[in-house]
């Protein structure tokens, strides 16, 4: 399996078990659920570190969802999926702080290219914390 866990959310349950399958036969460890609400619900419990969020679902859309997601879970990297009638959707998911958008239907080429960056991105930002309470904690040590 993958060094990373994705979580995949989706109304379209047909494209979620395609995907979902397509991508643990790369050997990656996805998980996969059907609206917003069961996502919350699953990282409440699991620790992922890429989302990949549809933009429209019936409740909670995932512009809500990826709101929610940012303000409990900020290293979580998301890449949203949206239709072309959308893309302004898209834009605003990225001011929030997505990583990357792709449009459906995305290749599995391309959402495992995306998949890969945004963990080299979440990796990035975990050492950089790392190295900053390092620094701290070093800082402490000399003052006292």
């Amino acid at each position: 399996m993958s060094e990373y866990k994705v979580l995949m959310v989706d109304d379209e349950q047909d494209f979620l078990n395609t995907f979902q399958k397509r991508l643990r036969r790369r050997k990656v460890d996805v998980d996969a659920v059907t609206c917003g609400e069961d996502a919350l619900e699953y990282m409440e419990n699991n620790s992922p570190d890429i989302v990949i969020l549809d933009v429209k679902m019936p409740g909670m859309d995932g512009i809500t969802v990826l709101n929610k997601i940012k303000r409990k879970y900020p290293l979580v990297e998301v890449i949203l999926l949206t239709g072309h009638a959308n893309m302004e959707v898209a834009a605003e998911g990225m001011e929030i702080g997505a990583f990357d958008y792709l449009l459906k239907p995305a290749s599995l080429d391309e959402l495992m290219f995306k998949i890969e960056d945004a963990y080299k991105r979440k990796t990035l930002q975990e050492e950089k914390i790392d190295n900053m309470k390092n620094h701290i904690r070093k800082q402490k040590k000399e003052e006292d």
